[in-house]
């Protein structure tokens, strides 16, 4: 299974990168498409990231949901590797962190948030999604859904869709995919009392 998910790494990071080579402002066209539904639904705290390399861009998104009453907060890395949320408000300094990662310091407050945007390297129309094999999202997500209701939304470019990620028990499934191009079903959606309605897509 290591093996499966790590040819397949290499093969959508160089996927990624020619998606946002070819389309650089994706991330405003997936603002504009974003369903503010979800925000209204699973907000008010809601958890982004700031992009890496070829990672879709949040930030045009991160504007939308800001305007409309969000409470931003990025991901931590913490020193035991695990990963948690702190509060972010856009102008607020950050720490350069291991990887490029930027995070707000350990005096933020920590936030639980009900609301997850991760980035991905390949997502499936089954809800798995592929990462960067460290499993920080799947920890921190399985131990947010411990505590309460969380709705992980991966954000991706469209290309980034592969007939079937490699799963294993530890990975925590999205709940929905946001790209370019609008919303994607996902055809084995999490068994949850309140599943988004038809009306988010």
């Amino acid at each position: 299974m290591t093996s499966e998910k790590d040819s397949l790494r290499v093969e959508m990071k160089v996927m990624r990168d020619e998606l946002a080579a070819r389309d650089p402002d994706a991330g405003e066209t997936l603002a504009d498409k974003f369903p503010l539904k979800l925000l209204e639904r699973y907000g008010p705290t809601v958890a982004v990231y700031l992009p890496i390399g070829s990672e879709i861009d949040p930030r045009p998104l991160m504007g939308k949901l800001i305007a409309a009453g969000a409470e931003l907060a990025l991901p931590c890395v913490q020193g035991d590797g695990s990963m948690v949320y702190r509060a972010y408000t856009r102008g607020d300094m950050l720490e350069k962190r291991p990887f490029g990662l930027l995070e707000p310091n350990q005096e933020v407050p920590m936030v639980n948030p009900t609301l997850v945007l991760t980035p991905l390297l390949a997502f499936d129309r089954s809800g798995n999604r592929l990462g960067y094999g460290k499993g920080h999202y799947d920890r921190a997500l399985t131990r947010l859904r411990e505590q309460g209701r969380v709705f992980v939304c991966g954000l991706a470019f469209f290309g980034q869709e592969v007939e079937a990620v490699p799963a294993e028990a530890h990975d925590v499934p999205l709940d929905w995919v946001m790209t370019e191009r609008g919303s994607i079903p996902l055809f084995m959606m999490r068994a949850m009392s309140d599943s988004p309605p038809d009306s988010v897509a």
